[in-house]
């Protein structure tokens, strides 16, 4: 795992871990990164702008 890279324990619903990782699958992505692509999309929704992209973060392409 890269250096800057922040890593913490995330309990989900089963439920909702199995929605995301269908959305992960249809997306072609993992769920760790369907994840983030998901928190990015909420920030940008509230007018939360991040500071800068991350080299290797996901990209929505839709």
């Amino acid at each position: 795992m890269p250096a800057d890279r922040k890593a913490f324990a995330l309990r989900l619903d089963p439920a909702l871990y199995e929605c995301v990782a269908r959305l992960a699958a249809n997306d072609l992505r993992s769920v760790n990164a369907e994840i983030e692509c998901l928190l990015r999309e909420a920030l940008k929704a509230r007018g939360i702008k991040l500071d800068a992209p991350a080299a290797d973060a996901p990209e929505n392409p839709g």
